[in-house]
Formats: C-alpha cells, structure tokens, sequence
C-alpha cells in the first residue's frame, strides 16, 4: 500500500497539490517519466487514490515488457485535492456536473449515454495538468506520459500522451498498459469494431502502415521479408500462435493481425511478440529519442594511460546488458562484461583509440534495425592523451530503489562515483555474509544465488581500495523471495473429482460456472492475479466488469454481454469477444473440458508457480438456464 507524503494542512486546499517521487532511477531528463495525477479526490479520500495508484503500478509491472524494463521509468503521483468526490457525467454516479481540478468528464453536457467510455478533459482541464507537471523538474513533452484516475468504478478512459483511465473499475488497470501501446508504442487497436456490437466495414485501403496490421498473406510476408515475419509460427505470448487473424484497426474484416487476442484487441491480455518488440524500442530509446542513456567518462575531455574509463548502462530488471570494449578496433577479451577499463593494465598507450560499445542483446527483439540502432545500441569513443589524474569522493550516485523489496530473482545495482586512475570497491552481503562478485561489481544477479523461499537482507557497501581509511557509504535492500499464494472459489458444481498428486481436481457444472480468485502475500502492495483457460494467454484477474470488487468472474459456452462486450467466454476465439462474432461461422460453444491454470505477482515480481483444476461444462438443452445477459449458443 502506498502511504506517500502525507499532505500538510494548506496542501489539503482545494486544487493544492503533493508531489510525491514513487520511483526515481535517474535524472528526468535521462528517463522516460510516468506521472500520474488524481481528480475528483477529496482530501479525506486521498489514501484512496494512494491504494488506487498502488493497483495500477502493480498491475503495469506485472505486464511485459513494463515488468522487465521498470527502472527504465521515473514513476512521480500528484495528489491533487478535489472540493467534490467524483468525475463530471459519469453515466453510474449521478450523471451531474461536478467542478473538479483537472475537469475530467465521461461527456461535454450531461447526462452522458448509458455505455459512455471516453473519459477526457473539460475546459480548463489540459492547462490545469500542465501547471501541476511543471511541479517536477526536468519533465518535457518528450520525455513524460501522464495518466490521470478519475475518482470512479466506472468503466473508461482515454489514450495519448495525457491519457486518463479509473481508479476503482475492474478493468481500470488495464486500459493503461493498453493506452501506452498507443501512445507510447505507436500500436493501432486490433478491435473489430468502432461503435461497440457493430461490426467494423471491410477494410479497402492499401497495405496499413501499422506493424501489426496487413493484406499480405503469410507465404508473402516471409518471401518478402516483411511485417511480422520473424515471428511467424512462434507461441504467441498473448496465446495461441502467431499467425495471420482477420479484424482490426476498428475492421471486421479485409485486414489482418498478427494474434488472435492481445492487449491491443481485448484489455486482460498480454502484449504479444509484436508489440513487446515494439515497445522495448521506445521504452528503451525513450520515445522518439531513439537513444539509449548511457553515462560513461566525458568523450569531450583528455583521458589519459593511468586512467580507468567507465560506463553506466541502464539496468533491465531480469537481465544486463551487453558491456564490449575496443582498442584500436579489436575487441579485448575476458573484460566479463565490466563496466570499467583499466588502461594501464590493458597496456593503453598515448594515441590509442579505445570504444565502448553497450547493447540490450533481449531474445524479445529480432529486427537487426531495432537490435543495432539507437534505442538499444550505444557507443562512446576516446582518444589517449597525457593528464594527470584528479581527487574524487567516495559514494553510491544511484542504484536499484531500497524503499520496497526487491525479488528474488532481480538483477539488483548501484552507481558509484568515477575516480580517473582507480575503480572505487563494492562489496555484496546477504545476511550479513560476503557475496563474491567478481567481474561486474556493480550488478548482483539475485536469481543466480537460487536463495531460499524466505526474505533476506541484502546490502553493498562502496569504499576506496586506495584509501582504507575514507569515509564508505551502505545501502540495505529488503529482498522478497517468496512467491504470493493463490487460492480459488468456485460455485457449487454438480460433482467433484478430488485432485491427486499427478492429476488436478475436476468439477462438473450445467451451462456455466463462477470463479473467484484470491491471493495473499508475506509482503505490502497489491497482488496481481492471472488466470489462463486452455493455456491460451495469461489473462488478469479483474473480478467481473461494472460489479462491486470481489464479484467472481463468470463462465458461459459463448459469454456474458455487458455494456456491448461479452466477457468469459468459454468457446473459441478467446475469454473476450464482441458480441457479434460469437455468431460467426465456425464459432464453437465451450461446452465440454476446460483447463484452468491461475498464478499470482506480488509487487516485488516474484510469481507462484501456476496451480491447476479442470471443469466439465455440460449443455442442458435449456433445462438449466443461463444467467442474465449470457448468449444463448446457436
């Protein structure tokens, strides 16, 4: 849970705000920065928003590529004080106008429609933002994506930079991942429609520009190299294969994508391979930067042979990058990927050229475009000249946050000041005890320690090997490895098989069924929960939409409409469909056997291993009805 900085008195004035840095990694200029804002939050509701906040950071990190490159982001919450509780038109909260700091409203005059989903900013709105984002220093147009709670449990929200989703929905945290697709990864909607339960009109256009969008057929994609071709034939990550399905870019049918569902098609859903490439180059190069931050000595100052040269790369959660060193164009072997070069001890001489080259080498990205330019390549250059070297202090300049655990299987690190001649000593200890880390002293890979299930203390201390006597610096990590539990609810089903130790226990239902999920953890923040049907996608628990938190998601042969979507789907095509398709040719009912695997992610990362029960579906021909709402299979 989020406590933040708990306001003064004058910060609880109306249209007053906090600033409060969640997570900083580096200077605003060298990182992508998230901020995110509240409205229609009064001040006795404000831990609301913290908790609101807390949900939806967790629920991002739990996502790919979020998950892996979260360091890559400054995370910063404004806690804005709204004179009245609530958004302006919201269609399931009173439908009225309400004055509130940023404006935010589900229509421009009230009431708005039933379905109303598009939550933006009134009059005023947009500048309101702005002067509140100009509180943090450093943050640009460029370099910063803000997203705005609105104080509802209502469905909705908007893409963009300044996108807006809702605090307290189901699905609210999941419209943000999807709308930084948007913004963020330049992705386009895979939705089969524009107005909802009404099929899109055939695409009649050229070949789209989008990546994940196309007319050509797989055999062309591969002859001629394009699109999504590397992928072809892969397990997609968001379930299924990767492949050609027809619909998207709000079209039934003429275009084709690359998965059968993915967060850009249904919220819920995991990004496939596609889009996860597509968005570790932007998060990565920050936007349109196109520029990986590398820090490293000064390429526009002499160097000299007794000098040790350095980077700082960033640091990808679950692994490390590349770190290569040149001496006059040859590679200099067995350096283990440090990020310091001695040059007297590699026999550097006055003239030589030395070049560093940093890479993100991820399997998750195959385009060689992507893999060698700017957003995940860097490199920096000097020529050795004769200076003599210059005093410095003795001090961590950055690291992996110590305010929450970290999991057991991060790659933790810290930064260090950069004397010219030497390469200042830091020492790892896990509860208490020496952890060799020869090469790279800078990173400490948790998951190649195979810790035990339990929470450790972790600490690296820098010091000079030249001066014992200086002042040495310490910093303490709690680290969480152990894995969040799951437990599960079902309705009462007609029979029950109990499990054993090779097979999983099995429930038969007539016509449909309900589940809850549930999970606890040794450790704050909130726990993500997922589930997979069939093995097809790992799919966030969000209880079930526009119902009170705790509702259990419900199962049905062709699925559950609500405001024009139909949701728990047993039948093919996915857990979420429009309507509409689910009376397409070739459609199957889910009557039969499913597989349901379920899993959770506490907030330090770590993820249970995924546990198993099977249900039996049977149609009744009538006799058992379905529940309201449900499709009726033809």
């Amino acid at each position: 849970m989020l406590t933040g900085a708990i306001p003064s008195v004058a910060a609880e004035e109306v249209g007053s705000a906090t600033v409060v840095p969640l997570q900083v990694t580096g200077d605003p200029e060298d990182r992508l920065n998230l901020i995110i804002l509240g409205d229609g939050y009064t001040a006795e509701e404000m831990q609301q928003f913290r908790d609101d906040v807390d949900k939806h950071l967790n629920v991002q990190w739990s996502i790919e590529p979020f998950r892996s490159y979260r360091d890559y982001f400054n995370v910063y919450m404004i806690e804005i004080v709204s004179g009245e509780s609530g958004i302006s038109c919201d269609p399931d909260d009173g439908n009225v106008r309400r004055d509130t700091p940023l404006k935010l409203q589900y229509a421009s005059t009230c009431p708005a429609g039933a379905n109303a989903r598009g939550v933006t900013f009134g009059t005023g709105g947009q500048a309101a933002l702005e002067q509140y984002v100009s509180m943090i220093p450093g943050v640009t147009a460029q370099n910063r994506q803000t997203l705005t709670l609105a104080n509802t449990s209502t469905y909705g929200g908007i893409g963009g930079r300044n996108a807006t989703t809702t605090g307290q929905a189901p699905q609210g945290p999941l419209v943000s991942p999807h709308e930084l697709g948007h913004s963020l990864g330049n992705l386009q909607d895979e939705y089969p429609y524009s107005a909802r339960n009404v099929p899109g009109a055939p695409y009649t256009g050229g070949e789209p520009s989008s990546i994940h969008h196309t007319l050509l057929t797989e055999q062309q994609m591969l002859d001629q190299q394009r699109k999504w071709f590397r992928w072809l034939g892969e397990e997609s990550l968001a379930g299924g294969v990767i492949g050609r399905y027809e619909s998207g870019q709000t079209r039934a049918s003429g275009i084709w994508r690359p998965s059968e569902h993915s967060i850009m098609r249904w919220i819920g859903y995991h990004f496939d391979q596609i889009g996860r490439e597509r968005m570790i180059e932007k998060i990565s190069g920050r936007r349109d930067d196109v520029e990986m931050t590398v820090e490293s000595t000064p390429t526009d100052q002499p160097v000299s042979p007794g000098d040790v040269l350095w980077v700082e790369t960033m640091h990808p959660l679950y692994h490390e990058l590349t770190v290569t060193w040149e001496v006059n164009g040859q590679v200099v072997a067995g350096t283990n990927n440090s990020r310091n070069f001695d040059l007297d001890a590699h026999g550097v001489q006055i003239g030589d050229v030395v070049k560093v080259t940093v890479s993100d080498d991820t399997e998750d990205v195959r385009d060689p475009a992507v893999a060698n330019g700017g957003a995940l390549t860097q490199t920096r250059e000097w020529t050795i000249v004769e200076e003599p070297p210059a005093p410095s202090e003795v001090k961590f300049t950055s690291s992996t946050a110590t305010t929450h655990p970290v999991g057991g299987q991060d790659v933790v690190y810290v930064e260090t000041t950069h004397p010219r001649d030497r390469v200042l000593d830091v020492t790892w200890r896990l509860n208490g005890n020496v952890l060799p880390n020869p090469h790279n002293s800078r990173n400490l890979d948790l998951g190649a320690l195979n810790l035990p299930a339990r929470s450790h203390q972790l600490t690296a201390t820098v010091s000079d090997p030249e001066v014992p006597s200086a002042p040495t610096q310490t910093l303490t990590w709690t680290v969480d490895n152990v894995a969040p539990e799951v437990t599960y609810e079902l309705s009462d089903p007609v029979s029950v098989v109990p499990g054993t130790r090779v097979r999983p226990p099995h429930y038969v239902f007539r016509e449909w069924f309900e589940m809850g999920l549930e999970a606890t953890d040794d450790h704050d923040g909130y726990v993500v929960i997922e589930f997979q049907l069939d093995g097809d996608g790992w799919f966030n628990y969000h209880g079930w939409p526009d119902a009170p938190e705790g509702t259990p998601y419900r199962f049905t042969p062709a699925g559950t409409v609500i405001k024009e979507i139909a949701y728990g789907n047993l039948g093919s095509g996915g857990l979420t469909k429009a309507p509409f398709e689910q009376f397409y040719d070739g459609f199957e009912p889910g009557y039969g056997r499913h597989e349901i695997q379920y899993r959770a992610i506490d907030a330090a990362g770590n993820i249970s291993a995924p546990k198993t029960f099977t249900v039996t579906v049977t149609d009744t021909n009538g006799a058992t009805p379905l529940p309201p709402g449900a499709i009726v299979p033809e």
